[in-house]
């Protein structure tokens, strides 16, 4: 890649700062965002409304920023898995999961994660750097089926809210008259619960969040999932609770479950408890096993009535079908380590 600074990825106001610093005029900056978010523009050269001579001031220190995918796996249930390099020669899995009138992207925020959740290939391969808001649009724009997506969701690689400030920029150009013109109802951002980027997000944004809870137990979450100890289950609820739920922004709690660890009826008793008095919904997920982890993922009959037990309490309680799971783009899944060693 060249070392020229990306327009995909810029607000308009940081547009307007290429616009005065090049000696453009000042309209310039929309017919770029114009050019870059709606028209989905390659290269600058393709910008014709900008004349010929702006066009080569602007290259001399821009490009568009958009880069394709290197490889993609097709699942037999029509899941694609797609693997992107980095401006700094890492890679990162994206996943477009089809159904019925939708296509969801689940794109990644970092490459590998901090979080070291141990059910999870990611946390496995480490922490290797956060995406910039370029890389981040740039798979919602590079894959295939990038013009018809219907949704996104941030459960790829990484913590969305550990790189809260590129996500948040994201965000705001998925969201802006200027840029993709999205709702936020096409949006969720998936967390472990980093507490206070999780205030910033409900303060800044109208995303749906999803909750990775996975148990209600502090010492057996604890045992699974690292941030439980900086950030408690127990706090995030607190959080939680301060906000309205009953209007257009949706909560949902993700729970994976695991055989004879997290599963059982006073585990269902305990989470119904927790979520009391908040309007949101449960997905229940089957466990995809990953290498060297002793944990299975509980039958088909205990998810049943897990389910049943949370839904007879009032908390609207779905399991979610497994998607992608032969070509490992399943839940947990995401991984570039073996990629990087080929």
């Amino acid at each position: 890649m060249e070392n020229k600074r990306h327009l995909l990825g810029m607000t308009l106001e940081e547009l307007q700062e290429v616009v005065q610093e090049s000696n453009l005029p000042k309209f310039t900056a929309k017919q770029i965002a114009d050019w870059v978010y709606k028209k989905r523009v390659l290269s600058i050269d393709g910008m014709t409304n900008i004349s010929v001579a702006n066009r080569a001031l602007l290259s001399e220190m821009y490009d568009v920023g958009r880069y394709t995918p290197i490889e993609y796996q097709q699942s037999v249930d029509g899941t694609v898995k797609y693997l992107f390099r980095t401006e700094n020669d890492k890679l990162i899995e994206s996943v477009m999961i089809p159904e019925d009138d939708r296509a969801t992207l689940c794109v990644s925020s970092q490459v590998g994660c901090k979080m070291n959740c141990l059910f999870c290939m990611t946390g496995k391969q480490g922490f290797n750097g956060n995406l910039t808001a370029n890389e981040i649009l740039n798979q919602l724009y590079s894959v295939r089926e990038a013009e018809g997506l219907t949704n996104v969701v941030f459960m790829g690689m990484g913590e969305p809210l550990d790189n809260y400030k590129e996500l948040k920029k994201t965000l705001d150009i998925m969201t802006a008259d200027y840029g993709m013109a999205w709702s936020p109802k096409r949006i969720t951002v998936s967390t472990t619960g980093v507490t206070p980027k999780l205030k910033l997000f409900l303060d800044e944004s109208s995303a749906h969040l999803a909750i990775s809870i996975h148990s209600p137990q502090k010492e057996q979450r604890l045992s699974i999932m690292p941030a439980e100890k900086a950030f408690p289950i127990a706090g995030v609820m607190d959080l939680l609770k301060e906000y309205d739920w009953t209007k257009q922004r949706r909560l949902s709690f993700e729970y994976i479950m695991f055989d004879n660890f997290n599963d059982t009826l006073i585990h269902a008793k305990e989470l119904a408890q927790m979520l009391r008095g908040v309007e949101c919904r449960v997905n229940l997920i089957r466990f995809h096993a990953i290498p060297n982890v002793d944990l299975k993922t509980s039958t088909k009959e205990k998810m049943e009535t897990f389910r049943d037990y949370l839904t007879n309490k009032g908390v609207t309680c779905t399991i979610r079908s497994s998607r992608g799971e032969d070509i490992f783009a399943a839940c947990g899944m995401l991984s570039t380590m073996k990629s990087k060693k080929e």
